[in-house]
């Protein structure tokens, strides 16, 4: 099974409503979908430039824009809803920080033609539990069984962190798409990273999303930096490098690239290694599989005194 997936290499930006803002991300998905994509990937936060329609004040403080976003979000469903069916795709959403009541998640919204679901952010970075309130999810990974495969969503720093993606695969994940938000080359290099590691461990397709430029009037995503690339396994017919594609930083666009899904089946079955096999099996995580602090200051320091005897 082919699939044709794209990533948006995403600049935040300032609109003067919201039929312009919705008009601005209509014209980003028929762009894609004229290529051919099946399913399209915004980033992490690139709802955020919703809160250029509120005022400066409300802009300017971290934990009052939160609030006063909440009363965008049926809108904003509501549009990425009729986008999937309008352009018969799967829309994986720009995560958007939603009020829950007793804590704000990060959530990714995941549309299709009939239905709608999410994902939520389950590892924090230090600006969002620290500065600006966001909280871990509830602890749920979602597989989502589409008709154009099944992927799992690993948002930003989630991605950094090797449990997700396995028990991603483990649940039948075909590949793993990465919305990401980083300010800088070293947070966009840690995002990639992961996802890379993800890719060669599981032995399926991994797929980031980044915000891009500067949105000087807005605290939470002022600054972007980022770039989108697809990871395979480092094995079989696949790039040496296990980098399938991957764009210039800072450029905004689509990167759209067509995946064979059943490449991985064949890695998985005959590559020069078995990852995949390996991380599922059992006694990696039952009670066989143990960790033992072993000292050797003491007896270091014996073998000397005897050699110093010795001698």
């Amino acid at each position: 099974m082919e699939v044709r997936i794209a990533l948006a290499q995403y600049p935040i930006t300032f609109h003067q409503s919201l039929e312009d803002w919705k008009k601005h991300t209509e014209n980003w998905i028929l762009d894609a979908c004229s290529q051919g994509a099946q399913i399209l990937v915004f980033p992490e936060y690139g709802s955020m430039e919703l809160t250029s329609l509120f005022s400066e004040a409300v802009r300017n403080d971290l934990k009052l824009q939160i609030d006063q976003i909440q009363e965008l979000l049926p809108y904003f469903i509501e549009s990425f809803r009729e986008f999937a069916q309008k352009y018969h795709c799967v829309i994986v959403a720009p995560s958007f920080p939603v009020d829950l009541g007793e804590k704000t998640v990060n959530r990714c919204f995941v549309f299709t033609e009939n239905t709608f679901s999410h994902q939520d952010k389950h590892f924090m970075t230090r600006f969002e539990d620290e500065s600006w309130g966001i909280s871990g999810s509830d602890g749920a990974l979602r597989v989502f069984d589409t008709r154009f495969g099944k992927f799992g969503v690993q948002i930003c720093f989630d991605i950094e962190f090797p449990i997700g993606g396995h028990l991603l695969a483990e649940a039948g994940a075909e590949f793993i798409l990465v919305p990401s938000c980083t300010e800088t080359l070293k947070g966009a290099t840690r995002v990639h990273i992961g996802a890379r590691a993800r890719a060669m461990e599981q032995q399926l397709f991994t797929g980031v999303s980044q915000t891009i430029g500067e949105a000087l009037w807005s605290p939470a995503v002022d600054i972007n930096y980022g770039y989108t690339a697809f990871y395979s396994s480092p094995d079989g017919n696949f790039d040496d490098e296990g980098i399938l594609a991957k764009e210039k930083a800072q450029q905004s666009g689509w990167l759209i690239e067509t995946l064979d899904l059943s490449k991985n089946t064949e890695i998985r079955e005959n590559g020069q290694v078995l990852n995949f096999k390996h991380s599922q099996k059992l006694e990696i995580r039952d009670e066989s599989c143990f960790v033992e602090v072993v000292s050797l200051k003491q007896k270091q320091n014996e073998e000397m005194e005897s050699v110093s005897q010795s001698i």
